[in-house]
């Protein structure tokens, strides 16, 4: 018998975890660190945690390619290669150019592994499935349950950093990610060359496809969305006299949910399936900032109801994504018919990293009236939240155009 090619699901569930420990652990208090050591305002710091997002989603799809065509395990090796130099610049540096070098170069390293670890866990759940045991969706959302537990341990480690420097904050993050890459250099197996791949489908003829290109528009508002957890969380903890001690706690909030509820949740949407479930989760993520906007005007309670608002935030945010991902993951081989998967993942998560710069450069600014009580405080949240709700109704849509021809 041919020994599976593949690379074990629970290796890539491992690979997962280590991941986002050591991003959780650093990018959370990446905000906090330049609006209060750095003295950057709104504009800015959203403009710099952008070019990061962008550096990262906004390059999946040359991290994508390079998977079809080299193979998982050498693009997984050598972003983990690229982040443990951003995070060493990001402690070394004292210049605002060193900091957004070193997130940059964060973020590109991203960009190389994740496509890929995404690409092998589609093959390792297409291949499971046809042996009639866990289905894709499945080991998506386990691989979900994975990331969320390594983001539950990623703040509680920057926590316990914080009181001495960003800086060794930002050392412990590399130090993550240098074991990951000294595991994953002897467990991951040889990806077989993608050539013969390329030669026959280039990477490009993703954006051929009309259906596929309006996804990845509407889906592009889940990752604006999910990165308001690093710049416009930390304003609304500004605003209702909170601070970095309250962010750890409610990133695990975040996490908890995820390893309780999105396991059944999979279930849930595999029943009801795509076409209602993407609308719904985007409605939600709609909601989670309008929550926002209906207390952005009042001043705080001087109790641990303050914290009402930013806890609504983020439940509503990552039920919405508990809805989202695994979906959304599932549905790129429908786009891809499981061909240049890794090109197609990295178009989906480019898409969002652009939305992400712009969305950042654009709404950046105006979070800063929603530092502290007033009048119009309530202004960029329901800015924000009206891009995921026009893609609760773009995708209404789409979907259902895609389950008429499949």
């Amino acid at each position: 018998m041919q020994k599976a090619t593949y690379a074990p699901p629970s290796l890539l569930l491992a690979s997962q975890f280590i991941f986002n420990t050591g991003f959780y652990a650093v990018v959370p208090f990446l905000a906090i660190f330049l609006r209060d050591d750095m003295l950057l305002s709104g504009a800015a710091i959203g403009l710099v945690l952008g070019l990061r997002t962008f550096s990262q989603q906004g390059m999946f799809l040359i991290g994508g390619a390079l998977t079809d065509k080299l193979g998982g395990r050498k693009i997984i090796l050598s972003g983990c290669i690229v982040r443990i130099a951003g995070y060493i610049l990001l402690a070394s540096s004292s210049s605002l150019s060193g900091v957004i070098t070193g997130a940059c170069l964060t973020g590109i390293g991203g960009a190389l592994f994740s496509p890929a670890i995404e690409s092998l866990m589609a093959e390792a759940g297409t291949q499971t499935e046809r042996q009639g045991k866990r289905s894709r969706s499945e080991w998506f959302a386990l691989f979900a349950i994975y990331g969320e537990l390594g983001a539950v341990l990623g703040p509680l480690l920057g926590s316990l950093l914080t009181g001495y420097s960003f800086q060794y904050v930002a050392l412990a993050g590399s130090g993550v990610f240098f074991v990951a890459l000294i595991v994953l250099y002897f467990t991951l197996p040889i990806s077989p060359s993608g050539n013969n791949k390329l030669k026959i489908v280039p990477w490009w003829t993703a954006f051929y496809q009309f259906r596929f290109v309006a996804f990845i528009l509407a889906y592009s508002s889940y990752l604006f969305s999910y990165n308001q957890l690093y710049l416009a969380l930390p304003v609304e903890l500004r605003r209702s006299g909170g601070g970095e001690a309250d962010l750890g706690p409610l990133f695990v909030l975040a996490s908890l949910l995820v390893i309780s509820l999105q396991l059944p949740l999979a279930r849930f949407a595999r029943r009801v399936g795509f076409t209602l479930v993407l609308p719904a989760g985007f409605l939600l993520l709609a909601l989670s900032f309008f929550s926002v906007a209906l207390f952005a005007n009042e001043i705080p309670p001087d109790n641990g109801y303050r914290l009402v608002p930013a806890i609504l935030f983020v439940t509503l945010l990552t039920l919405g994504q508990m809805l989202i991902v695994p979906v959304g993951m599932d549905m790129i081989p429908l786009f891809s018919r499981n061909r240049n998967l890794g090109a197609h993942y990295g178009a989906l998560a480019s898409m969002g990293g652009i939305t992400v710069l712009l969305g950042n450069f654009l709404l950046g600014g105006q979070l800063d009236k929603a530092l502290i009580p007033s009048s119009q405080a309530f202004i960029p949240w329901i800015l924000m939240g009206c891009l995921p709700l026009i893609s609760a109704f773009a995708m209404w849509f789409i979907c259902r155009n895609v389950k008429a021809t499949i």
